[in-house]
């Protein structure tokens, strides 16, 4: 028992030192946001606020469109979002339950691009957006990961573990493949797509470099852009920035707590290896 009891407070002492590694920075930039920047520059710095302060979010709301940013950010979201969970869930199905030619060659693409960076594809993709005159749009922003091929090889891993009985038994039944595939599949699928839906949502939420390049107004800012005016040349104000990610990061919190249970058994059940 003693042996145990020393096991098992090892494995706790690792895990608090984990939790402290990686909600360390978080926590402090929540403290942060409620101090002066004075104290924010502070060497050394300090931990817990000295003063608190609401100031830094009064004028982050002030100097930046913090509502509109946060409108056109969650618009985007949701919306990729909703085409990844559908487009993504076809493709996988596709993918693993039909047969048709080129389709290991079709899926071997996708694997192919799942090792290309997305800085590489960024010129072209923008070119493709500028002679379609979508520069400057909601289109423009969304239209290059309307599908990703992640999502793709997620749905396929986890739909190719579904008993094909199911899907012969509805075919004798005279099913289409589209019936097949809403009222059979898609119902079966609620884990992955909770995953897939969260891991959207977050890389939307925090795209930075891709709605920089592609909104040239404010009124298209997201949030990741519309607090980089924050960065100016001359000085950078810290508390100003660590009151806005404390907005970009509390929504994702949020919904990962929510989430946690399908986001951890998606990862599970979906083939990964």
């Amino acid at each position: 028992m003693s042996r145990t009891r020393r096991q098992r407070a090892v494995v706790y002492l690792g895990l608090g030192v984990g939790l402290l590694l990686v909600a360390g920075p978080f926590l402090w930039t929540a403290l942060s946001s409620f101090k002066p920047e004075q104290e924010i520059r502070r060497d050394p710095p300090t931990f817990w606020p000295q003063t608190w302060t609401l100031d830094n979010f009064t004028e982050l709301f002030d100097r930046v469109n913090i509502g509109g940013a946060f409108a056109n950010s969650l618009l985007i979201a949701l919306v990729l979002v909703a085409t990844n969970l559908l487009f993504c869930s076809m493709v996988g199905y596709a993918f693993a339950k039909l047969t048709f030619r080129g389709k290991d060659l079709a899926f071997g693409l996708v694997l192919v691009q799942l090792a290309i960076p997305a800085i590489v594809l960024m010129v072209p993709q923008f070119v493709l957006i500028a002679k379609l005159g979508m520069v400057n749009t909601f289109v423009g922003i969304i239209l290059p990961t309307v599908v990703t091929p992640l999502g793709v090889f997620m749905m396929r891993q986890f739909i190719s573990d579904l008993p094909d009985e199911l899907i012969h038994a509805a075919r004798v039944d005279g099913a289409g493949e589209f019936r097949i595939f809403f009222t059979i599949i898609l119902p079966l699928c609620g884990p992955p797509l909770a995953t897939l839906g969260l891991i959207t949502f977050l890389g939307s939420w925090n795209n930075f470099l891709w709605p920089a390049v592609v909104a040239q107004s404010e009124s298209m800012y997201t949030l990741p852009v519309a607090l980089n005016i924050l960065n100016g040349h001359e000085a950078t104000h810290y508390n100003l920035l660590v009151a806005g990610s404390v907005v970009v990061i509390a929504p994702i919190l949020f919904l990962f707590v929510f989430l946690q249970r399908f986001f951890i058994q998606g990862i599970a059940t979906t083939g990964l290896k």
